[in-house]
């Protein structure tokens, strides 16, 4: 995994945690905690969106685009982080409520 594709998750979580709190307001935990939530939950997200639509091969087209501009790694990455940053926003956020009374 090279800097572009973290950087890429970690922007696509931050904003789907910060749709996720806006979307669902009972999970909102405020900005920067839907942002840290979305954030983290963006890494794990496109990593595993990544290795579904690809295996072995998503390494290789990783590796290729580390030469230049790949729009579908980016895209997938943007993606799978910002599903993966919203569904952990939600989670998160329902928990902290819970555990708050």
């Amino acid at each position: 995994m090279d800097l572009t594709t973290i950087i890429t998750q970690l922007i696509g979580g931050a904003v789907g945690g910060t749709a996720g709190g806006a979307v669902a307001k009972n999970s909102s935990m405020g900005s920067i905690g839907n942002l840290i939530a979305g954030a983290v939950g963006g890494l794990g997200g496109g990593t595993l969106l990544g290795s579904l639509m690809g295996g072995p091969a998503a390494d290789a087209a990783t590796a290729a685009a580390s030469s230049g501009l790949d729009i579908g790694s980016l895209v997938t990455n943007l993606v799978g982080g910002g599903v993966g940053g919203l569904v952990v926003q939600v989670v998160v956020g329902m928990i902290m409520k819970r555990m708050r009374g």
